[in-house]
C-alpha cells in the first residue's frame, strides 16, 4: 500500500467526497491553504466558500468524517495505481498550466519527462479503413520523432493511435474516465497493459467509478492538456471528440483536422473544424512543421483581428470592455446555441477570442 504523507491523504480523502470536482477542490484550498484545514473546518466556516450553501456544507463536512481512505489505498495497491499531485515535480507541467486541471491523478505505468513533448490524436469510435490508416501511421511518424500520443483509450481511431505508437517503440498514455479497476472497453485491457508497459494509464476517477457518459467531457480536457496538439481523425458533426478541440483551443494548443470526403457522415465534424479554422492535417509532417514553427517563434505583440464577417465584428465589439457570458452573447447577437458555439470555436481556434471559466468569453 502507496504511504502518504498527511497533506496528501487528506487531499484523497477530499476527492473521494461524491461531487467534490477541480473547481470546489481549488475554491477550498484557496480558503484553507490546506485540505488538512478543509477537514478541520466548521460548517460555518465552509459555508464561506464559493458555491457551498448550508445545505452542501453541511453533507461535505459529514462526508469527510466518514470517508474510508485505506480501502481506496488497498484498491490501488491491488492495481499497481499510484498517485500523481499537482504542483509536484512528477506531474506533468503542460496539464498543470490549463484551467481546473485534476489535483490528483491516479496513474498506472510512468509518466517521464521526455513526454511533455506530446500530441493527442483522438477520432470516431465508428471509424473507417481510411480514418484507421490515417491515424496509425500518424501516431507511428509522430512517435518515431520523439512525440508521446495521447489518446482516450477508446474504441476505433483512439485505439489505432495507441497501437500505432506502440509498434513504432514509443511512448502513449491513455486517459480513461471511470476508474482504474475497471478498464474500459473491456475488449482493451490487454491493449490497456501494453500502454502502461510504454507510458501509463491515467484517470481523475477514483478506483472503482463506472466510466459514466458525463465524465468523458471532463476527461477530454486531461487529454488535450497533457498534448502539445490535438489532431482530429474522422468525427461526425456531434462526436464527442469534438469536445476536444474545443478544449484544446480554450488552452492555446493548435487544433490539426483530417479532412474526409465532402459528403462523408463521419468526417462531418473534421471537415467542419478545417472550414472553422482548424489546420487541414494530411499526416505527421503538417503537425511537425507546425509545431518546430512554433517552438521557433519569438514572442510579439498580438496583432489586430483579421478581418470579421458582420456577425464577427459585432461580437468582436461586445467584447470590447469585459468578458461576457455566453447567454448573454446568445441574446446580443440573436443566434442558436450551437450555431454560436461553432462561430466561438472557430474564433477561438484563429486565436481572436478566448474561452474563460464559466463559459465566460473575451478577447484573445
Amino acid at each position: 500500500m502507496e504511504t502518504l504523507s498527511d497533506n496528501v491523504r487528506d487531499l484523497l480523502t477530499l476527492h473521494l467526497v461524491p461531487g467534490v470536482g477541480p473547481r470546489l477542490t481549488a475554491a477550498l484550498l484557496e480558503r484553507f491553504g490546506t485540505a488538512g484545514a478543509i477537514r478541520q473546518a466548521s460548517i460555518q466556516e465552509l459555508c464561506e466558500v464559493p458555491y457551498l450553501g448550508e445545505t452542501l456544507a453541511a453533507k461535505l463536512a459529514a462526508s469527510l468524517s466518514t470517508i474510508d481512505v485505506d480501502a481506496e489505498l488497498a484498491k490501488m495497491a491491488s492495481h499497481n495505481v499510484k498517485l500523481c499531485v499537482l504542483n509536484t515535480p512528477e506531474y506533468p507541467a503542460t496539464l498543470a498550466s490549463i484551467s481546473n486541471p485534476p489535483h490528483l491523478l491516479y496513474m498506472r505505468g510512468a509518466i517521464e519527462p521526455q513526454d511533455s513533448k506530446a500530441v493527442a490524436i483522438v477520432g470516431s469510435r465508428r471509424c473507417t479503413s481510411y480514418g484507421k490508416r490515417i491515424a496509425e501511421a500518424m501516431a507511428a511518424d509522430l512517435a518515431r520523432a520523439g512525440y508521446t500520443i495521447v489518446s482516450g483509450l477508446a474504441r476505433g481511431i483512439d485505439g489505432v493511435a495507441h497501437r500505432g505508437a506502440l509498434k513504432a517503440g514509443g511512448r502513449t498514455l491513455a486517459v480513461l474516465a471511470g476508474g482504474l479497476s475497471r478498464i474500459y472497453p473491456p475488449e482493451h485491457k490487454d491493449l490497456a497493459k501494453e500502454v502502461e508497459a510504454a507510458g501509463a494509464l491515467l484517470s481523475e476517477a477514483t478506483m472503482d467509478q463506472e466510466p459514466l457518459p458525463n465524465m468523458f467531457p471532463a476527461r477530454n480536457r486531461i487529454i488535450s492538456g497533457l498534448a502539445r496538439a490535438v489532431v482530429l481523425v474522422e468525427a461526425a458533426e456531434k462526436s464527442g471528440a469534438l469536445i476536444t478541440a474545443h478544449h484544446a483551443a480554450e488552452q492555446d494548443r493548435p487544433v490539426f483536422a483530417v479532412p474526409g470526403a465532402a459528403d462523408a457522415e463521419l468526417s462531418a465534424g473534421t471537415n467542419g473544424l478545417i472550414r472553422q479554422g482548424a489546420i487541414l492535417c494530411r499526416g505527421a509532417k503538417d503537425v511537425l512543421e507546425e509545431l518546430d514553427g512554433l517552438a521557433g517563434m519569438q514572442p510579439k505583440a498580438a496583432p489586430p483581428p483579421p478581418a470579421l464577417d458582420p456577425i464577427e465584428q459585432t461580437l468582436w465589439d461586445y467584447l470590447a470592455n469585459e468578458p461576457r457570458q455566453l447567454e448573454d452573447i446568445v441574446e446580443k447577437l440573436g443566434l442558436s446555441v450551437p450555431r454560436l458555439t461553432g462561430l466561438l470555436l472557430g474564433l477561438e481556434m484563429r486565436k481572436i477570442v478566448r474561452r474563460l471559466p464559466g463559459n465566460r468569453y473575451e478577447r484573445a
